[in-house]
């Protein structure tokens, strides 16, 4: 072995080789990950990104009907949405984790901060720098006055103008500065973050919101309980005994339709009201309420939403011996929103020789043609009111999926165990039905009639017991953010000392401790402050 490579070897063991940390250490280390503001603001960012697939992606709390009608056009997708919890992102285990790590970073950061805010409140402004006269923003002038008469006179100009002034004797120089609700106005804006997410997560725990289709008419009707939902999404600490007792019924829905042949948006519904008669308990009387869009009604802690509309054709299933198998309204689920052609479905498991399902879409105004048979082709609406209303349906026999003891929806046709009925040609049978039409069904299966047609809106019923912490939190959090972006910490300094001749130079240096700041309002604070200084020179004399 050489000389270079023994002193090589030799170095290598010299240098000490880096020890693994110790539990302790790897705690204290990750803590002061997680509470860094970097760290804070990445998971906001992730608390942001990952609210998005739940404004995206129809949410199993808000709407299960557009959950269910997502899973069958996409079977593919639908599992690996639900592995992820895609279809309830705001109550997934991922998203939770995120919210909570985020708390904890905000709290973990802020509190040493208000130490450190709380020091730099008591601490006096510090001392003038050694040369002045070297600051950008700086200035002098001249006079006969003693320097102690000066400076006396310079501290009361200065806290004037709101400044914190710190005169120490024996010194030649006052040291003043303000801004310090700058630092403030961060601080308030993130601790209004975490009381925005405390507000969201007491409304999350303790509240519930639930949704239910109503049909249009006094003889209909809801009650504020459990059995009443269509779909009921309850907080995980949420305790049934606050639902206030209170019930309501739809007496009558206005719709305002944009007619001008010259819109965009011809045929969509511009406005909407449902007339509501409601108590506020059983033993209340009954009190009228016209319940618009973003106007809810609001009975104690809980408010009720109007969120949709749509049309509901009656319709009477007769089977092969002619009893009613099925009649009354069906809730037809708009699946335009400007023409609001509506799809639902139809069952009558009681129907005999065999059990009927009916599928198809409904048109308010109805503008196809008729084909070389007759038939209705395309089948169009043209216009969101019922001018010409039009039920298109096609026929299923068998078994429709009521029988086997599981639930399911009102507004999806299990076609499993069932056929569709054909025509002598092997087309598919299809009824297409105006208000009184009544069509008999091939084989002696029975006759559909379309006897006519109801309204029914869409109600949310939420109460979120966090939702005024979270509004002050965010009126906070404006507040903080304004201070933070238009206070400007400045610095200032004022020295006056004799000079050989006999008179008294006075410095004046001013600081802007922002990135905002602006040179030419610093000389323009000088040039006031000397001046300041002078004309009280001059009272006083």
């Amino acid at each position: 072995m050489t000389d270079l490579q023994q002193r090589s070897s030799d170095d290598r063991q010299a240098t000490p080789m880096p020890t693994e940390m110790t539990a302790r250490e790897l705690v204290r280390w990750s803590w002061r990950q997680l509470t860094s503001m970097r760290t804070a603001l990445v998971l906001l960012l992730l608390l942001a990104l990952a609210a998005i697939p739940g404004s995206v992606i129809p949410q199993e709390n808000i709407d299960s009907l557009k959950v269910s009608q997502w899973r069958e056009d996409h079977p593919r997708l639908a599992p690996i949405w639900d592995r992820l919890d895609l279809f309830s992102v705001y109550g997934s285990v991922w998203f939770s984790a995120i919210y909570i790590l985020l708390m904890i970073s905000l709290v973990g950061c802020i509190i040493p901060r208000l130490f450190v805010y709380a020091r730099a409140l008591r601490a006096r402004p510090p001392k003038a720098p050694r040369h002045l006269m070297r600051l950008p923003e700086s200035a002098s002038y001249e006079t006969d006055e003693a320097p102690d008469v000066v400076l006396a006179r310079a501290a009361k100009v200065i806290r004037r103008r709101r400044y914190r002034v710190d005169l120490l004797e024996g010194s030649d120089s006052v040291a003043a500065e303000r801004g310090h609700l700058r630092e403030a106005g961060n601080l308030v804006f993130h601790l209004a973050v975490i009381v925005v997410l405390v507000g969201v997560a007491v409304g999350s725990l303790f509240g519930y919101k639930g949704g239910v289709i109503l049909l249009v008419g006094k003889d209909y009707g809801f009650s504020n309980t459990l059995t009443q939902y269509d779909d009921f999404a309850p907080g995980s600490l949420f305790d049934p005994s606050v639902m206030e007792p209170f019930s309501f019924k739809i007496t009558d829905f206005d719709v305002d339709w944009i007619t001008d042949p010259e819109s965009r948006r011809v045929g969509m519904a511009r406005k909407f009201v449902s007339h509501l008669d409601y108590r506020t308990d059983a033993d209340a009387e009954s009190q009228e309420y016209d319940l618009r869009v973003n106007h809810p009604l609001s009975i104690g802690g809980t408010d009720v939403f109007l969120i949709g509309h749509g049309y509901a054709p009656v319709l009477t299933v007769r089977d092969g011996d002619g009893n009613i198998a099925q009649s009354g309204p069906s809730v037809f689920l708009p699946t335009n929103p400007q023409t609001f052609e509506s799809f639902g479905v139809v069952k009558a498991p009681d129907a005999k020789p065999t059990q009927i399902g009916l599928e198809g879409s409904f048109y308010p105004t109805f503008g196809g043609a008729r084909g070389p048979d007759g038939e209705l082709i395309p089948p169009v609406s043209v216009f969101g009111d019922s001018l010409d209303p039009l039920v298109s349906l096609f026929v299923y026999t068998g078994d429709v999926g009521l029988d086997d003891g599981t639930g399911s929806s009102v507004y999806v046709l299990d076609k499993a165990k069932t056929t569709q009925v054909m025509k002598d040609d092997g087309q598919p049978l299809r009824l297409d039905l105006r208000p009184g039409d009544t069509i008999e069904l091939p084989d002696g299966l029975g006759s559909v009639t379309f006897d006519g047609l109801q309204r029914w809106n869409k109600i949310q019923v939420s109460r979120t017991p966090g939702k005024m912490v979270a509004l002050t939190g965010v009126v906070l959090a404006l507040l903080g953010l304004l201070g933070s972006l238009f206070v400007r910490p400045r610095r200032l300094w004022v020295r006056a000392r004799r000079q050989e001749d006999g008179s008294t130079l006075v410095e004046v240096a001013r600081l802007d401790r922002s990135s905002a700041g602006d040179p030419e309002n610093g000389r323009d604070e000088l040039a006031a402050i000397i001046a300041a200084l002078r004309q009280d020179r001059e009272v006083a004399s």
